[in-house]
Protein backbone atom coordinates (compact mmCIF):
# COMPACT_ATOMS: atom_id res chain seq x y z
CA UNK A 1 0.00 0.00 0.00
CA UNK A 2 2.90 2.23 0.82
CA UNK A 3 4.16 2.10 -3.24
CA UNK A 4 0.45 3.04 -4.14
CA UNK A 5 0.38 5.83 -2.49
CA UNK A 6 3.94 7.21 -2.54
CA UNK A 7 3.82 6.66 -6.25
CA UNK A 8 0.13 8.83 -6.47
CA UNK A 9 1.74 11.67 -4.08
CA UNK A 10 4.79 11.78 -6.25
CA UNK A 11 3.40 11.52 -9.50
CA UNK A 12 0.79 14.36 -8.84
CA UNK A 13 3.28 16.66 -7.66
CA UNK A 14 6.13 15.91 -10.24
CA UNK A 15 3.24 16.76 -12.71
CA UNK A 16 2.08 19.99 -10.96
CA UNK A 17 3.55 22.97 -13.43
CA UNK A 18 5.05 19.71 -16.24
CA UNK A 19 4.98 20.33 -19.60
CA UNK A 20 2.09 17.65 -19.86
CA UNK A 21 0.08 19.46 -17.48
CA UNK A 22 0.00 22.31 -20.18
CA UNK A 23 -0.82 20.19 -23.11
CA UNK A 24 -3.66 19.01 -20.88
CA UNK A 25 -4.86 22.38 -20.65
CA UNK A 26 -4.29 23.17 -24.07
CA UNK A 27 -6.44 20.29 -25.22
CA UNK A 28 -9.24 21.04 -22.67
CA UNK A 29 -9.74 24.51 -24.59
CA UNK A 30 -10.34 22.76 -27.75
CA UNK A 31 -12.04 19.40 -26.84
CA UNK A 32 -14.51 18.06 -24.43
CA UNK A 33 -13.32 17.45 -20.66
CA UNK A 34 -13.89 13.65 -21.09
CA UNK A 35 -12.07 13.33 -24.17
CA UNK A 36 -9.24 15.29 -23.17
CA UNK A 37 -9.38 12.97 -19.72
CA UNK A 38 -9.85 9.62 -21.40
CA UNK A 39 -6.71 10.40 -23.92
CA UNK A 40 -4.69 11.72 -21.02
CA UNK A 41 -6.10 8.28 -18.71
CA UNK A 42 -4.95 5.74 -22.16
CA UNK A 43 -1.67 7.71 -22.64
CA UNK A 44 -0.70 7.30 -19.19
CA UNK A 45 -1.47 3.74 -18.29
CA UNK A 46 0.55 2.61 -21.31
CA UNK A 47 3.55 5.14 -20.28
CA UNK A 48 3.57 3.80 -16.80
CA UNK A 49 3.46 0.41 -17.43
CA UNK A 50 6.62 0.86 -19.20
CA UNK A 51 7.55 2.87 -16.39
CA UNK A 52 7.05 0.74 -14.19
CA UNK A 53 8.39 -2.34 -16.21
CA UNK A 54 12.26 -0.37 -16.88
CA UNK A 55 11.86 0.84 -12.59
CA UNK A 56 11.54 -3.17 -12.09
CA UNK A 57 14.03 -4.30 -14.42
CA UNK A 58 16.16 -2.09 -13.15
CA UNK A 59 19.44 -0.64 -15.94
CA UNK A 60 17.38 -0.43 -19.14
CA UNK A 61 17.34 3.24 -20.55
CA UNK A 62 15.28 4.96 -22.82
CA UNK A 63 16.79 6.60 -25.95
CA UNK A 64 16.48 10.08 -25.03
CA UNK A 65 17.63 12.12 -28.33
CA UNK A 66 14.98 9.61 -30.36
CA UNK A 67 12.33 10.86 -27.60
CA UNK A 68 13.11 13.99 -27.42
CA UNK A 69 13.59 14.13 -31.40
CA UNK A 70 10.03 12.22 -32.19
CA UNK A 71 7.83 14.61 -29.50
CA UNK A 72 9.33 17.86 -30.78
CA UNK A 73 8.07 17.30 -33.77
CA UNK A 74 4.93 15.73 -33.14
CA UNK A 75 4.66 18.78 -31.23
CA UNK A 76 5.45 21.31 -33.91
CA UNK A 77 2.79 18.94 -35.72
CA UNK A 78 0.14 19.56 -33.72
CA UNK A 79 0.74 23.74 -33.65
CA UNK A 80 0.37 23.42 -36.92
CA UNK A 81 -2.68 21.15 -36.81
CA UNK A 82 -4.21 23.63 -34.30
CA UNK A 83 -3.78 26.69 -36.39
CA UNK A 84 -5.43 24.94 -39.05
CA UNK A 85 -8.65 23.76 -37.49
CA UNK A 86 -10.09 20.85 -37.96
CA UNK A 87 -11.70 20.23 -41.79
CA UNK A 88 -13.30 16.89 -41.67
CA UNK A 89 -15.79 16.00 -44.02
CA UNK A 90 -19.03 15.29 -43.46
CA UNK A 91 -19.04 11.77 -44.00
CA UNK A 92 -17.69 9.83 -41.50
CA UNK A 93 -16.20 7.20 -43.74
CA UNK A 94 -14.20 9.65 -45.34
CA UNK A 95 -12.94 10.76 -42.14
CA UNK A 96 -8.62 9.71 -41.69
CA UNK A 97 -8.09 7.87 -38.62
CA UNK A 98 -5.76 10.38 -36.51
CA UNK A 99 -8.78 12.58 -37.10
CA UNK A 100 -10.53 11.55 -33.80
CA UNK A 101 -9.73 13.92 -30.69
CA UNK A 102 -9.06 11.02 -28.54
CA UNK A 103 -6.79 9.25 -30.83
CA UNK A 104 -5.18 13.17 -30.81
CA UNK A 105 -4.88 14.02 -27.20
CA UNK A 106 -3.59 10.24 -26.51
CA UNK A 107 -0.58 10.10 -29.00
CA UNK A 108 0.26 13.64 -27.83
CA UNK A 109 0.17 13.29 -24.57
CA UNK A 110 2.21 10.20 -24.51
CA UNK A 111 4.72 11.10 -26.59
CA UNK A 112 5.30 14.12 -24.46
CA UNK A 113 5.52 12.04 -21.27
CA UNK A 114 8.06 10.13 -22.40
CA UNK A 115 11.20 10.76 -20.99
CA UNK A 116 9.27 13.31 -18.76
CA UNK A 117 10.11 13.64 -15.08
CA UNK A 118 6.56 11.99 -14.07
CA UNK A 119 8.05 9.00 -16.11
CA UNK A 120 11.30 9.16 -14.41
CA UNK A 121 9.39 9.77 -10.58
CA UNK A 122 7.23 6.29 -11.79
CA UNK A 123 10.53 4.61 -12.67
CA UNK A 124 12.22 5.68 -9.34
CA UNK A 125 9.11 4.64 -7.33
CA UNK A 126 8.96 1.39 -9.49
CA UNK A 127 12.64 0.93 -8.73
CA UNK A 128 12.61 0.83 -5.18
CA UNK A 129 9.34 -1.03 -4.98
CA UNK A 130 8.43 -4.69 -5.75
CA UNK A 131 4.93 -3.60 -6.32
CA UNK A 132 4.51 -3.55 -10.16
CA UNK A 133 0.51 -2.80 -10.08
CA UNK A 134 0.01 -0.35 -7.19
CA UNK A 135 2.87 1.80 -8.14
CA UNK A 136 1.63 1.70 -11.80
CA UNK A 137 -2.35 2.42 -10.96
CA UNK A 138 -0.58 5.37 -7.94
CA UNK A 139 0.94 7.09 -10.75
CA UNK A 140 -1.88 6.75 -13.27
CA UNK A 141 -3.98 8.32 -10.54
CA UNK A 142 -1.41 10.81 -9.61
CA UNK A 143 -1.12 11.92 -13.44
CA UNK A 144 -4.56 11.65 -13.97
CA UNK A 145 -5.69 13.90 -11.08
CA UNK A 146 -3.18 16.54 -11.36
CA UNK A 147 -4.17 16.75 -15.28
CA UNK A 148 -8.02 16.89 -14.04
CA UNK A 149 -7.00 19.76 -12.57
CA UNK A 150 -5.76 21.49 -15.54
CA UNK A 151 -8.36 20.22 -17.43
CA UNK A 152 -11.27 22.49 -15.68
CA UNK A 153 -8.73 25.18 -16.02
CA UNK A 154 -9.05 24.86 -19.48
CA UNK A 155 -12.58 24.71 -19.60
CA UNK A 156 -13.06 27.90 -17.52
CA UNK A 157 -10.19 29.56 -19.68
CA UNK A 158 -12.29 28.52 -22.66
CA UNK A 159 -16.05 30.29 -21.43
CA UNK A 160 -14.16 33.45 -21.30
CA UNK A 161 -11.82 33.85 -24.22
CA UNK A 162 -12.33 34.25 -27.75
CA UNK A 163 -12.02 30.42 -30.09
CA UNK A 164 -9.19 32.12 -32.28
CA UNK A 165 -7.24 33.71 -29.37
CA UNK A 166 -7.68 29.75 -27.82
CA UNK A 167 -6.49 28.44 -30.76
CA UNK A 168 -3.40 30.32 -31.08
CA UNK A 169 -2.49 30.05 -27.24
CA UNK A 170 -2.67 26.36 -27.21
CA UNK A 171 -0.76 26.55 -31.13
CA UNK A 172 1.88 28.43 -29.37
CA UNK A 173 2.03 26.00 -26.43
CA UNK A 174 2.48 23.11 -28.86
CA UNK A 175 4.95 24.85 -30.76
CA UNK A 176 7.27 25.95 -27.51
CA UNK A 177 7.26 22.58 -26.55
CA UNK A 178 8.07 21.37 -29.54
CA UNK A 179 10.95 24.08 -30.40
CA UNK A 180 12.24 23.56 -26.56
CA UNK A 181 11.93 19.29 -27.19
CA UNK A 182 13.78 19.75 -30.46
CA UNK A 183 16.44 21.81 -28.58
CA UNK A 184 16.65 19.30 -25.87
CA UNK A 185 17.33 16.60 -28.63
CA UNK A 186 20.17 18.28 -30.78
CA UNK A 187 21.95 19.75 -27.55
CA UNK A 188 21.81 16.14 -25.65
CA UNK A 189 19.41 17.36 -22.50
CA UNK A 190 18.31 15.32 -20.42
CA UNK A 191 14.55 14.44 -19.56
CA UNK A 192 13.03 16.67 -16.83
Amino acid sequence: MVAFWQSLVLVFLAEMGDKTQLVSLAFATRYGPATVLGGVALATLAVHLVSVAIGQLLGLALPYFWINLIAGLAFLAFGVWTVRGDRLDDDPSKRWVWSSPLLAVTVAFFLAELGDKTMLTTVTVASQHQAFVPVWIGSTLGMVVADGLAIALGIVLGKRLPAGAIRLAAAAIFFGFGLWTLTRALLGGTPG
